[in-house]
């Protein structure tokens, strides 16, 4: 499958609108600590909403794509091999079920929900859904990013203009960077009109697609947080790319991602945190 429908397109946004409706808009704003478990860290949790939105997410995505991968961030916490199989699989499909859980668990509204199909190695479609105002980001290969409102209508995305690096406001998640390497990139960050993190990739990504924030430096390759959101992002005008150079790809386990307004801009980023130039 290398494409995806406008019908399908708005099929999936249907499964994930009502996905939200039933197991997270009730939750928000009612989170116990009964219902909160901690996974890797104790800032990494895991809620009811997020397990009853992969559950009701995977019925419907199965039924639309019976032949893909279903890969959900709940599932591979689970069973981490599940994770394995996207580097072969022919067609996979990416959830994130509430994307910005810490927020969420904590009455913070800054969350989301990401959905990206994936063929032959490569997202063909995604989709971040935002539960409390009801608006998506959808985008596919070569037919732009867009802002779809609850209302249905659609504003196409631009990412901000080329700037200075001092006068560029971005995402730097230092806490997530090693130890031995947070100092040095403390120190980059400085170079920057402005950095923070929203502990979200979905509103992170609406802030770079969208123009309010001019890049994001990403510490992990979580598929279910970015293989949506770099299409996005490039179907916006914006470049992304590893630290390396190497392009993005959604199985790929290891690696910083970096994305910015364009070529130029990327590279004038990247010298500041791997060179301090």
């Amino acid at each position: 499958m290398r494409e995806i429908s406008d019908a399908l397109l708005r099929a999936l946004m249907e499964d994930m609108r009502r996905a939200a409706e039933a197991e997270i808009l009730p939750r928000f704003l009612g989170v116990t600590a009964e219902g909160i478990r901690t996974k890797t860290a104790p800032d990494d949790l895991v809620t009811d909403a997020d397990l009853g939105a992969e559950r009701r997410l995977a019925e419907a995505l199965s039924a639309r794509f019976p032949q893909a991968l279903l890969i959900g961030e709940e599932a591979v916490s689970a069973d981490p091999a599940i994770l394995a199989r996207l580097t072969n699989a022919d067609l996979a499909v990416i959830v994130d079920p509430v994307d910005g859980t810490w927020n969420f668990a904590h009455g913070l509204p800054l969350f989301g929900m990401i959905v990206a199909v994936v063929s032959g190695g490569e997202t063909v479609a995604g989709l971040i859904h935002y539960p409390v105002t009801g608006d998506f980001l959808a985008a596919r290969p070569g037919r732009g990013a867009w802002h779809i409102a609850r209302d249905g209508t659609e504003t196409r995305l631009a990412v901000a203009p080329p700037s200075p690096v001092g006068e560029m406001h971005g995402f730097v998640p230092l806490h997530m960077f090693p130890a031995e390497d947070q100092p040095a990139y403390a120190q980059a960050l400085l170079r920057f009109a402005r950095t923070t993190t929203w502990r979200c990739s979905a509103y992170e990504y609406r802030a770079v697609a969208s123009g309010a924030m001019s890049f994001s430096l990403n510490a992990e390759l979580k598929p279910w947080d970015h293989a949506a959101g770099v299409l996005i992002h490039c179907e916006a005008g914006g470049y992304g790319a590893l630290l390396t150079g190497e392009a993005y790809r959604p199985a790929m386990a290891r690696g910083r991602l970096l994305l910015a307004p364009d070529g130029e801009s990327w590279e004038a980023i990247r010298r500041g945190f791997t060179e301090g130039g």
